[in-house]
């Protein structure tokens, strides 16, 4: 087995197959690459044994020589790589004893491989169905998404993303049982109706893999009962899905909310940070006194004798109104909101807050995005 590569081009496919790789692995073959070569196209795979990713990359020159697979330990070929000018690499592999040698220039380089028959065989992709969609709009769909999953892993169905699928539109959730994100896009489709949990972990490999192209291309999705396969550009990532019944995210958005508040998105952000550094550092509280023409931000840390509050202009619709927030949740969901202003909704201070991204673009017009936040009773209400 024997190639020739450019280095940067193998560092490129090689660090992102990596983030699949765990470094407490009980089982030691699968801290290697297993790599096959076939038809002048290099296929390397990577797998924590629930997600593998798969890279496929074309060569000019490569024959094979007695075998053509091989498993490499992963962290030294690539600590080696990255320390590496832009250069081509011989690669050549004894079939006798699994020795691979690398040469650049003067530089020569002997590691030991591992038989690749040993390295752990893929999910088959067998009675899916496929779905596709543009690779920016499922890169959105993780971003705005994400952060609200929860970090609880005795929780397992709430660390993922919920991904429905209807011919109707498109449909991804995430939630903590704190905060609350629904991405809808009514400009995608599914022949077939469908919905999983996606687990964090490859679904952020996916997002740092397709954010780093800069071109538009589509996803295909393949999903049956226990895997889903994200085909694009040269990758392949496998997930096994999470196991379980997502919460009924819909029985916790408040239906009828009378009292609407629009102010600046930046405003609010900027605000809120400084307010809440006065706040109790474990609550995060601010307590938000809305009227007409206006919104008081205000906090206090009674250990410390902390307190802060800002008015600030905004336009709001109903009862005046005190109602209290982690500001933490809240500044994370502002954020990841991109308008010049944002809607808040809101019925009662004991039930959530609903915040809309306030945008007329042409762009917008498939995006249906929902933020759920709960609150906090306030000592005084």
């Amino acid at each position: 087995m024997r190639f020739i590569i450019n280095s940067q081009l193998f560092l490129k496919h090689l660090s992102a197959l990596s983030g699949v790789i765990s470094n407490n692995n009980t089982v030691p073959i699968i801290s290697c690459f297993h790599m096959h070569l076939e038809d002048n196209v290099l296929t390397v795979k990577a797998t924590d044994l629930e997600t593998t990713m798969v890279s496929r990359i074309e060569l000019e020159n490569a024959r094979i020589d007695g075998i053509d697979s091989i498993a490499v330990p992963a962290k030294l070929l690539l600590d080696m790589l990255k320390s590496l000018d832009d250069v081509p690499l011989n690669f050549a592999v004894d079939a006798s004893n699994y020795s691979i040698e690398i040469s650049s220039g003067e530089g020569k380089y002997n590691l030991a491989g591992q038989n690749a028959e040993t390295f752990p065989t893929m999910p088959e992709m067998k009675e899916t169905v496929q779905t596709s969609m543009p690779a920016s709009v499922l890169v959105n769909a993780i971003n705005k998404t994400a952060f609200a999953a929860s970090t609880d892993e005795m929780r397992q169905q709430m660390s993922g993303i919920f991904c429905e699928l209807t011919p109707e539109n498109v449909t991804f959730v995430a939630t903590d049982a704190h905060k609350l994100v629904r991405y809808r896009r009514n400009d995608i489709h599914s022949d077939d109706s469908a919905s999983f949990i996606l687990p964090r972990k490859p679904i952020m490999l996916v997002k740092n893999i397709l954010s780093g192209n800069k071109e538009e291309f589509d996803v295909t999705i393949d999903y049956n009962n226990t895997n889903v396969f994200f085909t694009f550009d040269n990758f392949l990532i496998i997930c096994r899905l999470v196991d379980g019944k997502y919460p009924n995210y819909e029985a916790a958005i408040p239906k009828e909310n009378p009292n609407k508040l629009t102010i600046d998105r930046v405003t609010f952000i900027n605000t809120l940070k400084r307010v809440s550094l006065f706040a109790n550092q474990s609550t995060h509280q601010v307590r938000l006194s809305i009227k007409e023409r206006e919104l008081e931000i205000s906090s206090e840390d009674l250990e410390f004798s902390n307190k802060a509050h800002e008015t600030i202009p905004c336009s709001y619709e109903g009862e005046p109104m005190e109602i209290g927030f982690n500001a933490k949740f809240l500044t994370e969901m502002i954020t990841n909101l991109d308008t010049e202003q944002v809607l808040m909704e809101l019925s009662h201070p004991s039930r959530a807050g609903i915040l809309f991204p306030i945008n007329d673009s042409e762009e917008a017009k498939g995006e249906d995005i929902l933020m759920l936040v709960m609150p906090v009773m306030l000592s005084n209400l």
